[in-house]
């Protein structure tokens, strides 16, 4: 039997992989949306009313998930801060490849 980490137990290392899978898809559709919603605003078209607010549900759907998990123990509440402080996607991005080295490291060979 492999000793389990207190951050990452044995029975939740497979769920916190799901639930990273849906922050990462998440994030990256989120991201092109911004990145979409930034073009738009600089070349003020009428889309920034259509994706702004697509990207704000994608933003409170970051949060939520990455705030979930941490009020579950999955992870310390510096990711959903980091997704709040970089208005979504580079936060849960960067969050997402952060602990899944660390489930990585934490996995037996």
């Amino acid at each position: 039997m492999s000793e389990a980490s207190p951050a990452f137990p044995t029975a939740t290392v497979e769920s916190t992989k799901r639930l990273l899978n849906i922050v990462l898809a998440v994030g990256i559709i989120d991201l092109v949306l911004f990145v979409f919603l930034i073009v738009a605003a600089v070349n003020d078209s009428g889309a920034v009313h259509v994706l702004g607010p697509i990207h704000g549900i994608g933003f409170l759907i970051l949060i939520g998930i990455t705030g979930k998990g941490a009020m579950d123990g999955r992870w310390g509440w510096w990711f959903p801060i980091i997704t709040l402080i970089t208005t979504g996607p580079p936060g849960s991005i960067v969050g997402d490849l952060i602990l899944r080295k660390q489930l990585a490291e934490r996995q037996p060979a």
